[in-house]
């Protein structure tokens, strides 16, 4: 199967530009939903025009709805924004939101929809889980190696999209809240302020263990993956994407006509396949952060793929002008946004006295033929075929230009160049209104109008009090605590070789205290950790409440062992709206976890009966592969804590799992609903949650006394958030 280039554009103009530099297929957001809110996104009118442009020069638009939407947004504004773009044709939806997955799967049944990398698919359980689903292509975690990827095409035969070049977030798509807990702007909304670029300095024990010139530990290069293309075609990749809808449409088409010429290259003499040097200092001229890597597709992590140092932050501090390859932009400007990109089509005119002039158009498959005025006999001078073939060559703007177009005349007749202009105008028009004929779709009238809102708020719901714990010191705290009805333990708690008699202790130790208990599940799973552990998920099962999910590779994992009716689904495995949360449900989840971004009003309008809510914790604001440690160079492959601290002096706790290889950096202030525990118990959630991950002894006891006793403190009171509870996110 030929592969597919797919390049970005953040306006009409870029994907213009991008298709005349060799793009299969172009991705693009429209004004709603989008994960890039701040790119010329084009309107309604813009993006069907956009639509058929594609179409015409045979190329794909795939559109992105891959942001999670509020109830408001899903049932009252998604379906009117998606319906004229079905009925133009649109090839896809790349979506990150299993509400939307599963709304557009029922409203638009025979538009694709891709899994955006914002559900960062990690491994072949949560693929397949997202394809049973309804997703007919899997965009990767962009952290995936090559043998992962192989793996997950090897075991599921999923349609492959994963990014080859461009910018990198230092968070797992859609695991990230640093921006939207600092500023209000969520990545999940596309409006990410990206302060992962900004300088920080990492402490061990209060001792610095960051250099001075390695101040930006959160930044990665931008990928550059054109030297391994061939690696990554053999991997089972089909779709080839360039991040960059936000950048400028020359870097865009630039970058989209190297790679162009590369994929042809190994498609037509794969022995011959190597890069030229002016060809990546090209790539480098159009962008670049300290130079490039190649991604995770050869590499878990480490410094090589960071651009601590940041050459053009110091260059701006040091007042050294760094000046842009000018010449390369100007003559991409030229080559690929000042030029127009016409379809060579074939026709025939007809030219004979007495008789109405006749045009037959061709383009591919299609034909069409229209009849204009009729041919006068010539008083004075007769048309020749020489003129009027000069004078139909004018296509103008359109989509068309003849590649071969035969004049049969007697030369004797005479027509106005007005009435052979129409004659061209029309046919022209015709053919292009037939090609894209075969793109239109018709939305079959409902009976049912579409759902503007749920409203499911049922009194009297009895709220449990669970805690999740990940040292020994907060689960022993927590089992003391009779008020608390269930504890998550994390895995941290249990050594690998007595992993399932441990926890299985663990469990019947819970249960003795009359409490639930859970196996809190890892942030992020990969690499197949798990695999070879499944007789010791089920005995586990038999014992315990259940398991803390975080993500799809997980939540896959246990449905692909019959255990999915033990699943509670963590905030990560987003129930934004209640057809996501209907989705989860159906699928046999117990219960999910409130999304962190959604206030307290958007909250009411939510059905919350099956969920439960964290109102204390540490909110996890990146969870990433890249290790800080490791990036400082100290990293000893021990699970640790380290603190980053920020411009403002704010610090911020990482945690290293090193078992399963990730960490975890946590924001500086612990949220405490407290106070809005009377508002919460309104919502009617099924239980609230206390989060424990840094706390020692003493602390968890303090967070304990307060939520749970209600001890009022005779000094001074912990300093917390509200998290997302009164402010929300746009």
């Amino acid at each position: 199967m030929k592969s597919e280039l797919l390049a970005p554009a953040g306006s009409y103009e870029g994907l213009q530009a991008v298709i005349k530099a060799g793009a299969d297929a172009v991705y693009i957001g429209g004004s709603l939903f989008g994960a890039r809110a701040y790119a010329k996104n084009p309107k309604k009118d813009e993006m069907l025009e956009a639509i058929d442009y594609a179409h015409l020069h045979g190329k794909k638009i795939y559109l992105t709805v891959n942001t999670l939407l509020k109830n408001q947004e899903l049932f009252g504004e998604l379906y009117d924004f998606l319906v004229p773009y079905y009925e133009q044709g649109l090839d896809a939806v790349i979506v990150q939101d299993l509400g939307v997955l599963s709304f557009v799967k029922k409203e638009f049944p025979n538009l694709p929809i891709h899994a955006s990398t914002q559900m960062a698919i990690t491994g072949p359980h949560g693929a397949r889980f997202i394809q049973e689903a309804g997703a007919s292509r899997i965009v990767t975690a962009r952290e995936l190696s090559l043998k992962e990827i192989q793996k997950i095409y090897r075991e599921t035969g999923a349609e492959i999209e994963s990014f080859v070049h461009g910018a990198l977030c230092y968070c797992y798509s859609g695991m990230c809240l640093f921006s939207s807990m600092l500023g209000g702007r969520s990545g999940n909304r596309g409006r990410c302020a990206q302060p992962c670029r900004l300088p920080y300095t990492a402490y061990e024990k209060g001792k610095q263990i960051s250099g001075k010139d390695g101040a930006y530990l959160l930044s990665p290069k931008d990928m550059c993956t054109v030297e391994i293309l061939p690696k990554l075609l053999e991997a089972g990749v089909y779709s080839l994407k360039i991040e960059g809808r936000m950048k400028r449409p020359e870097y865009a088409a630039g970058v989209t006509a190297i790679y162009r010429k590369y994929l042809d290259l190994y498609e037509k003499h794969p022995e011959a396949y190597q890069v030229e040097q002016e060809d990546l200092q090209e790539l480098l001229d159009l962008y670049q952060r300290d130079g490039f890597n190649r991604g995770y597709y050869e590499m878990h992590n480490g410094k090589s793929m960071m651009a601590v140092y940041n050459q053009k932050e110091q260059d701006r501090k040091q007042k050294i002008r760094t000046n842009r390859n000018e010449e390369l932009f100007q003559r991409l400007k030229k080559q690929y946004l000042d030029t127009k990109l016409q379809e060579g089509i074939t026709g025939t005119l007809v030219l004979c006295t007495d008789a109405p002039a006749v045009l037959d158009l061709s383009f591919q498959d299609v034909q069409v033929q229209v009849f204009g005025d009729v041919v006068e006999k010539a008083q004075k001078q007769p048309l020749t075929r020489e003129r009027v073939q000069k004078q139909m060559e004018k296509t103008g703007q359109t989509p068309f230009s003849f590649a071969q177009l035969e004049v049969i005349t007697d030369e004797a007749g005479f027509l106005p160049m007005q009435s052979l202009n129409e004659l061209r105008r029309t046919g022209l028009e015709k053919l292009e209104t037939a090609y894209l004929a075969q793109y239109r779709r018709n939305l079959p009238k409902t009976s049912e109008e579409v759902e503007t809102e749920k409203k499911k708020n049922c009194k009297g719901v009895t709220q449990k009090l669970y805690a999740s714990v990940e040292t020994r010191e907060q689960w022993e705290e927590v089992l003391k605590e009779p008020g608390i009805d269930g504890v998550y333990a994390g895995m941290s708690l249990f050594s690998e070789k007595a992993f399932s008699e441990e926890v299985l202790e663990a469990v019947e130790e819970a249960h003795k205290k009359g409490k639930e208990c859970y196996l809190m599940l890892p942030y992020m799973l990969r690499e197949g950790r798990m695999d070879g552990q499944e007789e010791e998920i089920r005995e586990i099962a038999k014992k315990a409440d259940g398991f803390l999910v975080r993500n799809l590779e997980e939540l896959g994992y246990l449905k692909d062992l019959g255990l999915i009716r033990k699943v509670v689904g963590d905030y990560s495995l987003y129930s934004f709206n209640d057809e996501s949360q209907s989705f989860l449900m159906n699928q046999g989840v117990q219960r999910t976890t409130v999304p962190l971004e959604l206030n307290g009003k958007e909250l009411r309008r939510k059905d919350c009966r099956d969920s439960e809510m964290i109102i204390y914790g540490y909110y996890p604001m990146m969870v990433s592969a890249q290790c800080v440690k490791k990036t400082c160079g100290t990293c000893d492959h021990q699970s640790k804590t380290i603190q980053l601290k920020d411009r403002y002096g704010s610090s911020f706790a990482v945690k290293s799992d090193c078992r399963f290889c990730y960490s975890v950096i946590y924001n500086s202030v612990p949220t405490g609903l407290l106070e809005e525990l009377e508002q919460i118990q309104a919502l009617n959630v099924a239980a609230v949650r206390m989060s424990f991950t840094c706390e020692n002894r003493e602390e968890t006891r303090k967070i304990l006394d307060l939520f749970v006793q209600k001890k009022k403190k005779t000094g001074k009171m912990p300093i917390f958030t509200k998290g997302h509870f009164k402010r929300g996110v746009e």
